[in-house]
């Protein structure tokens, strides 16, 4: 009986495209690896980061191997679409025009977040409080205008200081130069260890969340279905979560995942 129960369940994880196919045992995975911390290739040249390990975890639940394919950002879509992979898994924002070209699996919420000295008594929990202080934020952020908006609305003002780079900006905290580091909340998380808790996160919470999700293509409902049952297992195992606190991420809710997709 037991031998029975493990067939019919590999029968039902491994269904194919059609009826007369089988799902591949080796997943194509096409991600754009330059965007650390969620994916990026390590000094061995292997692809690292929460996408990366989100993958890997995915593929021993659902018994799969895992092939990346480097793919630049703007042809993901296409790619699924033109049958080049069969996943896509790149911190993509999932938005409603997105959701009429590819079906999604939400997995995470990207967001803002702060980070001061650890010794400092500024310990900004929310936007408001960064108004009258001095902010290290990366060149050309989303969020620079909102946080000037944010204090100008309040009457007051914030001093904003624009860096080539996130690793810049958390120098100039380091340094004494700002009071803290806005940014993206899993790129605080790094800066955090790599820094050895010189810099910590203030903010309890990612602010203003955007949901990311895995995509899979429309004209194949059975690999969301087997992706999305290999996903129950790593939630029901804690490694899911595990892996949300390793990088300062938290999962979505199905309210933010309606939203996202224009429900």
């Amino acid at each position: 009986m037991k031998a029975f129960l493990t067939a019919a369940l590999a029968a039902i994880l491994f269904a194919g495209h059609a009826q007369s196919s089988e799902l591949p045992r080796t997943l194509r995975v096409g991600s754009d690896i330059t965007s650390p911390p969620y994916i990026y290739f390590d000094d061995n040249k292997l692809p690292a980061g929460f996408d990366a390990e989100f993958m890997s975890l995915l593929g021993k639940a659902g018994n799969f191997k895992i092939e990346f394919l480097d793919t630049r950002f703007e042809n993901l879509i296409l790619g699924i679409g033109a049958d080049k992979f069969d996943v896509i898994a790149s911190s993509m924002f999932i938005k409603p025009e997105r959701a009429k070209q590819i079906d999604f699996i939400p997995y995470g919420n990207a967001g803002l977040g702060f980070a001061s000295l650890a010794t400092s008594d500024f310990k900004p929990e929310n936007a408001a409080a960064l108004c009258g202080k001095k902010i290290a934020i990366i060149k050309g952020a989303a969020y620079i205008d909102m946080i000037r908006n944010l204090c100008s609305e309040n009457g007051n003002s914030v001093d904003i200081r624009e860096f080539p780079s996130s690793a810049e900006a958390s120098q100039a905290v380091l340094s004494g130069n700002v009071d803290a580091q806005a940014d993206d909340a899993a790129v605080l998380k790094v800066a955090e260890d790599k820094t050895g808790g010189r810099l910590v996160i203030t903010t309890k919470e990612v602010l203003y969340p955007v949901v990311l999700g895995i995509g899979v293509s429309k004209s194949h409902p059975e690999m969301k279905t087997t992706l999305e049952a290999a996903f129950d297992q790593i939630k029901a195992d804690g490694t899911y979560q595990k892996l949300l606190t390793a990088y300062n991420i938290s999962a979505p809710t199905e309210a933010q995942y309606k939203a996202a997709i224009g429900q």
